[in-house]
């Protein structure tokens, strides 16, 4: 019996509301789900790497199917091999996405043809959320309750309380 793993690669600065729909979709379709939690140069974290990680392992605690939560700063391609991926997978919100996830999923598919790249719609009423507006919506105080889980709202409005703290 062959089993089909996927990996689900993101920052999650931090996890959202998308992003869970997006896991809980893919791991339905697999049979082990390793999330690759990574740095990415071109944006400034709010969260260390340590706390992301936890931060999506608290969420994705008591799943069904086996979800494994995976720090990883390499070519995308290279850690899927490593954990032994049959697919990427990608989640879409909007047309915008589909452009850029198109080009490196053509990228990727250069790097290794024996992976593929997977892409899954979010739920509708969950397309709008990004995690880049989520930290941007809680630095000016405003609600995040809609976009996240209960205990990674509280997370970010201490997250929030610290850097207000350090900038006055």
């Amino acid at each position: 019996m062959t089993i089909r793993t996927a990996v689900y690669p993101g920052t999650f600065d931090p996890v959202t509301l998308g992003h869970m729909d997006i896991i809980s979709r893919a791991a339905r379709i697999v049979d082990r789900l390793v999330i690759g939690v990574t740095t990415n140069p071109s944006k400034s974290p709010m969260f260390t790497i340590e706390e992301r990680l936890a931060m999506v392992r608290r969420e994705v605690e008591g799943m069904e199917t086996e979800v494994e939560v995976v720090a990883f700063d390499s070519l995308l391609m290279d850690f899927a091999e490593r954990q032994g991926a049959d697919m990427i997978v990608r989640g879409l919100r909007a047309v915008a996405d589909f452009e850029y996830e198109y080009q490196m999923a053509g990228m990727n598919q250069q790097l290794n043809d024996r992976i593929e790249t997977v892409f899954l719609m979010a739920d509708v009423s969950l397309q709008p959320i990004a995690s880049r507006l989520v930290k941007e919506i809680a630095m000016y105080g405003g609600n995040i309750s809609k976009f996240v889980s209960p205990p990674v709202c509280t997370d970010v409005a201490a997250r929030v309380e610290v850097i207000g703290r350090k900038g006055n």
